[in-house]
């Protein structure tokens, strides 16, 4: 009597096929005389076949791929699910088996996290689980359509997914990672969202595994798994996510192969050909009237029971509409037409399900059919959009599950000394780059726990990162028993701070007997690159965390556990457009680059971006040398020349302002007492700054002390490290240490020019002298203290031969009027080499990243990382013109954009942006209304100094320019 209700209520009718239909359009009349049109034109063997939906795959030989073509021709199939092989081949196939049909097929595939999950050269999205831990579920949503347009593009009409199960046992063999979890109002919000963004681009959902395959051990390809709970338990649990899925208007449902005994009375019948649990349960019950697909018939959970066709007619006649991949499909027809024949069959039922499927294909678009395009298929299906929402997806995800005294996000980096181990076997180089892109960590391994303990007692912070494969959800993601004993023995160690960091999904905690003794546990899900790279942002700062646990991962962290933890604004990493930027528009600063390099204007250069907070280009060019075997990559450190100025000297000027140190009016007489008597006397601390205080461009200081063949005399330097000779000027040349008051009293005796507006050095000399004194510390001993320690700028560092290898260093001239050699770890700048390479105005050396970090921490007004190194309204003081009105562009140290025509930039800089230039090649600019920095570094000066072909050529501003041209509207 229940069939038979539903079979009357299923006709073609406004209270029946169309009435609350989520396959129903909203040009119902249209769709109506499609369906009905082609449901009219078809025979009874025409119709059979739209129920079935066959497996292939374009990894098949022609001869299996031709055999599902005449399967399509000959048995009027109506749609085909693919399996394993390549979207090219896939869309070519699409298109052939398109072209045999009568009717459009209704392609399928199982894509839950992407085409990825069948095929190669596609882009693979986070699983499930890693979504079930976000919060936001605009962010699934958001992923869901990125899925949906994929499917789209190559042909497929119907993803099924989401999986709707509720996986409450971690032992399940098949479901797990594929589940949004184990809360059922969270799988519920999840996968409205992931259905409600496919079918926003035009692709079926498919509800799966209904009545819910979650709490089991067995799988079901294999064996038929009970589900052995009551009723009341299902309808709470397992049936919930459906039945919400249902209100929202669900496309289409598949059945499962389960025993469930509170559902089906009769032992042993899997739920896909029980009529009381999808006729009774789902359609007259639940009222669902969407598409419903059995699973796959030849799994073993249902297939044992016969293939001769008498599982598909059984599975039809429980109330399925479409039969997935049977077993033997002329079998199974053959038995369905002897069904219609006997009357068993009746022509109501097979049209309500047969134009239940013809409303699917109109839903799809299948009433106006074209061929896939086969160009770009490639690029459309691997796009900067899929890396941009993959990344969001992974950012939103990384949980914190446990923060001992706040250790997260990693604050004081001046304190921390860190080291890595790995554990698992999958990869982890991406997380070693990230984490070394904020500070000094340490790879540390050993073959046994012994060693490895003594290594670590050196470090008062260890990060332990869990990699395993990330290739799919059912790869293995447990700790070894090995690996369980260390961890427990490196945690009692309480020598230093413990962070664990799980790239795997979250049951791998349950194996670890105590947490007591780790002090932060971060679950990062997935152990892809871009999973790797957040973890090590979010350890840093660069962003925040805010995911919680989708399922219970130990006794210490039940489900929905989570800590959010802030960004520290420090830089992250990214790709162009997720800042409103265009790669393809960065990338014309690749060719720039290499114009530059083949003109010969440098031997090698590195060039950084970065906007609202993230570097979105960072590269490396050319080598150190035109001789040179190796390249330049983003370690190799630069001789920053007068960047020195704005890195180094700056900040401690700033510092002292704010100190009450000195003031901007302060003048050289009051600063240096013993310049009293002399003409630079009134010159203020700000107009010498502002390079307005008419002292000279710079003075040749080295000159006076060579002798009469131009060679360091013995009067001022000896080869070696003597009492009164320890001014290191270069390898076995020590300057007088009498020879900086010369220094100084040479500046003193200096004429104040007649040009108001003239570039100097010398101001920073003063500075240098002044900074020293009133901190009785030297200057390199004081910046690193104060800002590059603090900041994790760890390749910043006057006389880098101290503190890093040689080969590291770029070369920045071959010296043939003063030291007579190559400078290379040496500062190139003469004055500043005569004081033991720590000038005021030069000396420093960095890579471009560290730059950044300097000048990302002006940009966000002196706040970078959780430290406030100076008030908003310091870094406003000095980053202001203040001789505009006389034709003088420049801020307080800070250089400014050109006030006319021409100048330091590109032009297209705003009004507040501010930097610096550097004579060994270097450059680098920040703009707050847009947020940008911009680093350029080269060796232009190499092997002379006399090369100015990269300041005639504009090229740093004309990439500057680049860079503004990139912005997106």
């Amino acid at each position: 009597m229940r069939l038979i209700l539903i079979i009357f209520c299923g006709l073609f009718c406004c209270s029946g096929l169309l009435a609350q239909n989520p396959l129903v359009t909203k040009d119902s009349l249209a769709q109506k005389t499609w369906v009905d049109r082609q449901y009219d034109k078809m025979t009874l063997n025409e119709k059979l076949g739209q129920l079935f939906m066959v497996s292939v795959a374009s990894n098949q030989n022609k001869q299996a791929t031709d055999q599902i073509k005449s399967l399509i021709i000959k048995e009027n199939l109506g749609g085909v699910i693919f399996s394993k092989g390549g979207p090219v081949r896939q869309a070519i196939l699409t298109n052939e088996y398109q072209a045999a049909s009568k009717v459009p097929l209704l392609i399928g595939m199982d894509a839950e996290w992407g085409l990825s999950m069948r095929l190669d050269s596609t882009y693979a999205f986070p699983w499930n689980m890693t979504l079930g831990a976000i919060q936001d579920s605009t962010m699934v949503e958001k992923v869901g359509y990125q899925i949906g347009q994929h499917a789209k593009r190559l042909g497929v009409h119907i993803n099924f997914a989401p999986d709707l199960d509720i996986n409450t046992n971690p032992n399940n063999p098949i479901i797990g990672n594929r589940s949004f979890g184990e809360d059922r109002d969270n799988v519920v919000e999840k996968a409205i969202a992931f259905a409600k963004g496919m079918e926003r681009a035009g692709v079926l959902a498919n509800g799966k595994h209904f009545p819910g395959h979650g709490d089991t051990e067995v799988d079901s390809h294999h064996n038929l798994p009970i589900i052995p709970f009551s009723r009341k338990r299902l309808d709470s649990l397992e049936l919930y996510p459906f039945k919400k899925l249902i209100k929202s208007g669900l496309s289409s449902i598949m059945v499962a192969h389960l025993e469930v005994p509170a559902l089906e009375i009769k032992k042993g019948l899997p739920s896909s050909i029980s009529e009381q649990i999808i006729s009774g349960l789902l359609k007259e019950d639940l009222g669902y009237k969407g598409l419903i697909f059995t699973d796959a018939l030849n799994m073993k959970g249902v297939s044992t029971t016969g293939n001769d066709g008498s599982v598909e007619l059984a599975a039809f006649m429980a109330g399925n509409d479409m039969l997935l991949m049977p077993e033997n499909i002329v079998e199974s027809k053959l038995k369905l037409s002897e069904a219609y024949g006997k009357g068993k069959l009746t022509e109501e039922r097979l049209a309500y399900s047969v134009k239940k499927i013809l409303l699917a294909k109109y839903k799809a678009g299948l009433n106006n059919y074209e061929p896939i395009v086969i160009d770009n298929l490639y690029d459309d299906l691997n796009s900067l959009e899929d890396d941009i929402i993959y990344e969001e997806a992974i950012e939103n995800a990384i949980t914190i599950v446990k923060n001992k005294l706040d250790l997260l996000a990693i604050k004081n980096l001046d304190n921390k000394k860190i080291a890595y181990v790995k554990f698992g076997d999958a990869s982890n180089d991406a997380f070693v780059k990230g984490l070394k892109n904020y500070a000094n960590v340490t790879v540390v391994d050993a073959n046994d726990i012994n060693t490895l303990k003594v290594k670590l007692k050196e470090f008062n912070l260890v990060i332990i990162g869990h990699h395993k494969s990330n290739e799919s959800p059912w790869k293995g993601y447990k700790f070894s028993a090995t690996e369980l004993n260390w961890l427990q023995e490196i945690a009692t160690e309480r020598t230093s701070n413990l962070i664990l960091c799980v790239f795997a999904k979250p049951y791998a905690l349950s194996d670890i007997n105590s947490f007591q003794n780790i002090d932060a546990v971060v679950m990062s899900y997935q152990n892809s690159d871009i999973a790797q790279e957040k973890t090590a942002e979010v350890l840093f700062g660069a962003v925040g965390a805010s995911g919680k646990l989708p399922v219970s991962a130990h006794s210490d962290f039940p489900v929905n556990s989570g800590i959010k933890t802030q960004s520290l604004s420090r830089l992250g990493y990214s790709i162009p457009e997720r800042v409103g930027m265009s790669s393809k528009g960065l990338g014309d600063i690749d060719r720039m680059v290499n114009d530059g390099l083949d003109s010969l204007m440098f031997p090698g250069a590195q060039i950084l971006v970065a906007r609202k907070g993230k570097i979105i280009y960072q590269k490396s060019f050319g080598k150190p040398t035109y001789d040179s075997k190796e390249k330049i990559t983003n370690d190799y450190i630069y001789d920053l020349a007068s960047l020195t100025k704005i890195l180094a000297t700056l900040p401690m000027v700033m510092k002292m302002e704010e100190e009450g140190k000195i003031g901007l009016n302060d003048t050289f007489e009051e600063l240096v007492p013993n310049y009293s008597d002399t003409e630079i006397k009134n010159v203020t601390v700000l107009k010498a700054l502002s390079h307005y205080g008419r002292l000279p461009a710079w003075i040749p200081f080295y000159i006076n002390t060579l002798d009469e063949n131009r060679k360091p005399s013995g009067e001022f330097y000896r080869n070696s490290l003597l009492p009164g000779f320890s001014t290191k000027v270069y390898d076995n040349l020590y300057l007088a240490d009498a020879y900086k008051d010369s220094i100084y009293n040479r500046i003193g005796r200096q004429d104040l020019k007649s040009n108001r507006y003239r570039y100097s050095d010398v101001p920073y000399y003063v500075m240098k002298k002044v900074i020293e004194e009133n901190y009785s510390q030297p200057l390199d001993y004081l910046t690193n203290n104060f800002l590059y320690r603090r900041l994790g700028a760890n390749h910043t560092s006057y006389n880098p031969l101290e503190k890093f290898e040689k080969n590291m260093i770029v070369p920045s001239e071959e010296d043939d009027y003063y030291r007579y050699g190559t400078v290379q770890g040496y500062v190139h700048d003469m004055g500043a080499a005569m004081q033991a390479g720590v000038g005021g105005h030069a000396g420093l050396f960095s890579n471009s990243n560290d730059i950044a970090k300097i000048m990302q921490m002006y940009l966000q007004n002196g706040y970078y990382g959780g430290t406030k190194f100076f008030d908003s309204r310091t870094v406003k003081k000095f980053n202001t013109c203040y001789f505009c009105d006389k034709n003088v562009r420049r801020g307080v140290g800070f250089d400014k954009p050109q006030l006319e025509h021409s100048g330091p930039t590109c032009g297209c800089v705003s009004r507040k942006s501010f930097g610096h230039s550097g004579f060994t090649g270097t450059y680098t600019w920040a703009d707050p209304e847009e947020e940008i920095v911009y680093v350029f570094l080269s060796n232009r000066t190499y092997p002379s100094a006399s090369n100015t072909l990269l300041v005639k050529s504009g090229l740093r501003t004309r990439i500057q320019q680049v860079i503004y041209d990139s912005i997106l509207n």
